[in-house]
């Protein structure tokens, strides 16, 4: 991993971005942000995680978060590495998949390039995480996660995508809670 991907401030507030290998849109049923959406609450209750900002896509996650516990790398390690876990459970026994071998297929084929020993890679290695110094970087990175959406075509308006942080910052915490919406320097 460059040493430009690594977390060196332990206790900084960091964006980061990861994708689903291959970008392949594996986030479109209510049973796989599920699990996006439990992990981060365990996260939270459990590893320290303190999220600010977030927007789950069909093939990525974004995030602003902090570990109060100074373990940022081990706390995104840990969280992909469970969900990749249960999201190939979740493909594997949904009846409902019509995409199940497609997946699985790319998934296997991701873990052949890369790693000896799973039989499936779910997501993409790097992290590029970006500590956040000052508020205007703070709101730039906000502004960019809650456009994603728009920008893909998804929606008009940044607060009608279900699984963005967008709509925190409306006080609506239906999807997830988040751990601020005022300034978080």
């Amino acid at each position: 991993m460059s040493r430009n991907y690594k977390f060196h401030n332990k206790s900084g507030l960091y964006f980061v971005s990861f994708a689903t290998v291959y970008w392949l849109d594996v986030f479109t049923r209510q049973i796989y942000f599920d699990i996006l959406t439990e992990s981060i609450d365990y996260c939270r209750v459990k590893k320290g995680m303190e999220l600010y900002a977030y927007c789950f896509m069909p093939s990525h996650v974004h995030l602003i978060f902090r570990s109060s516990i100074d373990e940022p790398d081990g706390l995104l390690r840990d969280f992909k590495s469970y969900t990749a876990k249960k999201m190939i459970e979740a493909i594997e026994t949904n009846p409902q998949e019509s995409r199940k071998e497609y997946l699985l297929w790319f998934f296997e084929r991701a873990a052949k390039k890369k790693s000896k020993s799973s039989k499936y890679q779910f997501w993409q290695h790097h992290n590029q995480p970006i500590e956040l110094w000052t508020d205007s970087v703070i709101i730039q990175k906000i502004d960019y996660i809650h456009n994603n959406p728009v920008e893909s075509g998804f929606v008009t308006n940044p607060v009608d995508w279900k699984y963005s942080s967008a709509r925190n910052f409306q006080d609506n915490h239906t999807v997830l809670e988040i751990d601020g919406t005022g300034f978080l320097g």
